[in-house]
């Protein structure tokens, strides 16, 4: 699966960012994290708040961190 991790940067990009990849790596999914900063890149997917976590193309959460549990949860979905 593609993930998609959207935000300029700010702390709360920074720790979705690591928690995905935290979750990922505990869990053995197989997955391709990416970091999205791009201004433009982000205003493709119609989100307004960041972060946002794209999974496979399809905007899961926007605008929060989500507990581990959570992430995982959307990801399950996914495999």
């Amino acid at each position: 699966m593609e993930i998609k991790v959207l935000g300029p940067g700010c702390q709360k990009c920074k720790t979705l960012e690591k928690l995905t990849r935290e979750v990922v790596e505990k869990h053995g999914i197989n997955a391709t994290i990416i970091k999205v900063e791009d201004i433009v890149e982000i205003m493709k997917y119609r989100v307004i708040a960041t972060p946002s976590l794209v999974v496979n193309e399809t905007v899961e959460i926007k605008g929060r961190v989500p507990s581990a549990d959570e992430l995982l949860q959307i990801l399950k979905k996914y495999e």
